[in-house]
């Protein structure tokens, strides 16, 4: 058996996260830090154990991720698809549960870029008559 069993990437906004995952006692590490350490809202901490909820594993693997880019809330998005997919590549029947809950989709939506002549991406300079 190799040292961790499963691999996959999960990637939301800018954000990338690369997720290893093997059998152990449900211990998750984000760039070195217990998650608990690394993301500070509650709400993200639930967030980021969803899969695990969903498959009924939550003592069954140890994950350790590297997460870069993006803002606190996308780096939990990011963490928490890589999960899904390394759960699934180690365990192909979870794929139905955690598909239906929307885990495997990356979520595609980005900041939409400033176009030239305007005040923002959609917002334009007010228009004067005279």
């Amino acid at each position: 058996m190799a040292l961790w069993d499963a691999y996959a990437t999960g990637k939301r906004k800018t954000a990338v996260a690369r997720v290893w995952l093997r059998p152990g006692s449900g211990e998750i590490t984000v760039n070195g830090k217990p998650a608990d350490d690394y993301f500070r809202r509650e709400a993200l901490r639930l967030y980021l154990r969803q899969p695990f909820a969903l498959t009924e594993s939550a003592t069954t693997y140890d994950i350790r991720a590297s997460v870069c880019g993006g803002g606190e809330s996308s780096q939990a998005a990011a963490v928490r698809h890589g999960i899904s997919k390394a759960i699934v590549s180690f365990n192909d029947e979870t794929r139905g549960v955690l598909k239906k809950a929307g885990c495997l989709t990356r979520d595609p939506r980005k900041k939409e870029r400033k176009k030239p002549g305007q005040k923002g991406a959609r917002a334009r300079f007010q228009f004067s008559k005279r």
